[in-house]
């Protein structure tokens, strides 16, 4: 069967992406990579929390969704929407080969009056200067024989009050039709478009949106380390400064930066800015602050265990949380594993409990999550709070275990027993 929509990549962004497309009753297809994800959404089993099971399945059962590894789906579908990941390299610099090597296989299939929109979050310039090429390899132009343009994703996993229809969408073309006939693929299920002038303004207003957030937790961060210097409790200082009904919007210090955007979105326009000969001097001290929490959080640990009269080597540290953020499985660039990388290193023996997240196997890590029992929590020299679920009874763990190390202000209990971060 012939889709209208087809969606390359079917990950936290593709698939809730393509539920949508259905639900709005067009007939989509996933092109994926992974043989076990294709075979998932071929049960009408979900993969991705932001996606209901029962939902996926009914819209499979209907065959208004459908799944396949083949890129001559995409022949069919009126518009190809790419939402594929945009790692940095070893040497932290953009690595866009994913993205490439899915736009090599459009273009073999591509066809005149398609649209192919590039959802992934990249530098400025990416859309005109990467994919137009590779997509004008077969002859077809863009901009004339088919259209281009960027919408870049603004999922936020687990979130339930903005969703892919309710959060505004920005959306910009290659050419003026370019963005018209983006706007339109779009305009039956998200409530609020935001179009600009160009492909490269989209671009740059992703990495804005999130280099914003990155700057300013690199602050209270900063903050943070010098609240411990000066004795001062840097949460308090925080919801102080918030009662401020202007000027001043708050943001929360913790162990360091997670999920796919924050931690590497600033590096993809401090590297197209060096391009420019343009040092993001601010930019760039935000991103090392950020990457320093793990870091200084081990020594946190330790401190708090040698003011007890114990040694990191030969402690148990137990860790609550792993994931990114509260309420979530997603591990992508989670500080947890850092932290427990440097606990380990120190010599101490790390457990952890996270309702969302079983095991640590696929992060290279030979661990599980155990049960959250008072054994364990009595048993731990020190439980480090590193992502706060909110379905963990924190009185509970300053009440049962010996020494806690609260680093997301989810602790209630003021003890000596209990150390903020």
């Amino acid at each position: 069967m012939t889709a209208d929509i087809a969606i390359v990549g079917a990950g936290y962004v593709g698939l809730p992406l393509a539920v949508e497309f259905a639900r709005a009753g067009r007939t989509v297809v996933c092109v994926e990579a992974d043989p076990r994800k294709v075979e998932a959404i071929g049960r009408g089993e979900s993969y991705v929390e932001d996606v209901p099971g029962a939902d996926l399945a009914s819209l499979v059962e209907d065959g208004k969704l459908t799944a396949t590894r083949d890129y001559a789906a995409v022949t069919g579908a009126d518009a190809v929407l790419i939402c594929l990941p945009t790692p940095l390299s070893r040497n932290r610099e953009p690595d866009l080969s994913i993205v490439t090597a899915a736009t090599e296989e459009i273009a073999r299939h591509l066809r005149a009056g398609q649209l192919v929109v590039l959802e992934s979050t990249t530098y400025p310039g990416t859309t005109r200067d990467v994919l137009r090429p590779i997509l004008e390899s077969g002859g077809l132009v863009a901009g004339e024989d088919f259209h281009l343009a960027m919408s870049p994703e603004r999922i936020d996993p687990g979130r339930t009050d903005y969703t892919i229809r309710t959060t505004p969408k920005v959306v910009g073309g290659l050419t003026p039709a370019c963005l018209e006939r983006a706007l339109d693929v779009y305009r039956p299920f998200v409530e609020h478009l935001v179009p600009v002038s160009s492909c490269e303004a989209a671009e740059l207003t992703k990495l804005l949106e999130n280099i914003f957030r990155s700057v300013n937790i690199a602050l209270v961060n900063e903050l943070a380390m010098l609240c411990d210097r000066m004795s001062l409790n840097v949460w308090e200082v925080v919801a102080a400064a918030a009662s401020k009904p202007y000027g001043f919007m708050p943001f929360q210090p913790g162990p360091g930066l997670g999920g796919h955007c924050l931690p590497i979105d600033p590096f993809y326009l401090s590297w197209k800015a060096r391009e420019l000969d343009f040092p993001t001097e601010f930019i760039e001290l935000a991103g090392k602050v950020n990457q320093h929490m793990p870091y200084y959080c081990a020594e946190r640990v330790a401190r708090a265990l040698n003011d007890h009269r114990k040694a990191v080597a030969g402690s148990t540290v137990l860790v609550l949380g792993v994931a990114y953020k509260g309420d979530v499985g997603d591990l992508r660039e989670s500080p947890a594993l850092k932290l427990i990388e440097l606990l380990r290193e120190s010599g101490a023996d790390v457990v952890y409990h996270d309702p969302f997240v079983p095991d640590l196997g696929e992060e290279g890590l030979d661990l599980e999550s155990s049960p959250l029992t008072d054994e364990l929590l009595a048993g731990a020299d020190i439980a480090c709070v590193v992502t706060a679920h909110s379905g963990i009874d924190y009185a509970r763990v300053a009440d049962r275990a010996q020494l806690v190390l609260d680093l997301r202000n989810a602790v209630p209990a003021a003890s000596e027993r209990v150390v903020k971060l």
